[in-house]
């Protein structure tokens, strides 16, 4: 377990920047932990150092979310990432589009979530579950009835629901889901 410890926090150090910023603090604070025998506290400074990266990776994901569309404002949901969690983890971006009129959509994106492993058989087998295909550039979305999902190599779900196709393809459109696809990589 010791050795696992220290390589898994090596590993870590090695693999961040050399510049001094808070996760590379934290990593060489659990490593410090480590070597003085105080294993539960380098066991929470790793723990807050991944929350610290999955936020920083969330941070990333958000670029993804198409600005809001002429006459929309857009509100990104910031706690994503704590309802993933919950779900089995990974990252999630989120954002809410709405008009003066009422109207409103949601774009949802999730990367590395075993919901997404889940949603890839039924996304596959669309035709079969009765929904329609739709098209967005080179993807691939499942439309049931107006709920639209696309899966990005195999393992970054993309949703958009609440308002109607005609607005919500474009806003998928401006997506670059050549990027989106290396996302994280």
């Amino acid at each position: 377990m010791k050795a696992l410890l220290k390589s898994t926090a090596i590993l870590a150090l090695l693999a961040v920047p050399v510049s001094a910023d808070e996760v590379s603090d934290t990593l060489k604070s659990a490593l410090e932990a480590y070597e003085d025998g105080d294993t539960q506290y380098a066991l929470e400074e790793l723990e807050y150092a991944k929350q610290l990266m999955l936020e920083m990776k969330t941070d990333a994901l958000n670029q993804f979310l198409p600005e809001a569309p002429e006459g929309w404002s857009r509100e990104v949901n910031n706690e994503m990432g704590a309802a993933l969690g919950m779900l089995g983890g990974g990252v999630g971006a989120e954002a809410e589009y709405s008009n003066s009129k009422g109207g409103s959509f949601t774009i949802t994106i999730m990367a590395d979530n075993p919901m997404v492993g889940a949603m890839a058989g039924m996304i596959g087998s669309a035709g079969a579950l009765g929904a329609k295909i739709r098209k967005v550039g080179r993807q691939k979305f499942m439309d049931q009835d107006g709920e639209l999902s696309g899966l990005i190599a195999n393992r970054i779900l993309v949703q958009a629901s609440g308002a109607s196709l005609d607005v919500m393809l474009p806003a998928l459109e401006t997506i670059d889901y050549r990027k989106l696809g290396r996302f994280g990589q």
